[in-house]
């Protein structure tokens, strides 16, 4: 279960991570996670080019160090990117060292203190020591790309239907999200460009607190 738009009285819960951009402006953050992939990354960044979207990428690092070409024109296409862990590891059922070395792991390839824990889930221990090293970015909207039961005229709709100024919307560059992805992502672009929205990356906090390399034991 999970929900589409984040309750208010969740985010209130967590209030050092950030789910949505304090805004009134007409701008959209939209974030990829799971990639990068040569099978859908870059018809995504062919996509955002179009609409000249900015994006960011939450990036699996093993997915980089099998494809490095493709992590390269994420970048070079001027979008920002940020640590998913190496091995797309759930925090609540990995041992806290070992899911901090898995972060750290990816940090030696995506050096930015953005990070995104896949799923969401992160144990109170783990949150607390990297909230000194990143920027934990949730997000305001789950398009539900990745959920099998979810149409994609569903996926559509929920962001279409929930997003607003300042929301960080969430799909996935996956080959498992991919059939909903491609009917989504165009009219989601399409429909806010339309709507006088420009589309943002995710930017670092104006002093980063490091580099996204881990000091752990």
């Amino acid at each position: 279960m999970y929900w589409v738009k984040t309750p208010h009285f969740i985010q209130s819960l967590f209030p050092h991570f950030t789910w949505r951009i304090p805004t009134q402006e007409k701008e959209l953050y939209l974030t990829f996670d799971d990639g990068p992939i040569p099978e859908v990354t870059p018809w995504v960044l062919e996509q955002l080019e179009a609409y000249q979207a900015k994006a960011t990428f939450f990036c699996v690092g093993d997915n980089i160090r099998k494809h490095p070409e493709v992590f390269q024109q994420v970048l070079k296409a001027g979008h920002s990117v940020g640590n998913h862990t190496f091995n797309h590891l759930n925090g609540w059922s990995a041992d806290n060292l070992v899911y901090l070395r898995n972060i750290r792991k990816c940090a030696t390839q995506v050096r930015n203190p953005l990070f995104r824990p896949p799923y969401g889930k992160m144990k109170p221990k783990q949150a607390q020591f990297l909230q000194r090293h990143y920027r934990i970015v949730m997000w305001d909207i789950l398009s539900g790309d990745f959920d099998p039961d979810v149409t994609p005229e569903q996926c559509l709709a929920n962001v279409i239907n929930n997003a607003g100024p300042g929301s960080i919307i969430v799909f996935h560059d996956s080959l498992k999200a991919e059939s909903k992805l491609t009917y989504a992502l165009p009219k989601v672009l399409e429909h806010f460009s339309a709507e006088g929205y420009s589309f943002q990356a995710l930017k670092t906090q104006s002093e980063p607190k490091s580099t996204g390399l881990l000091k752990i034991a």
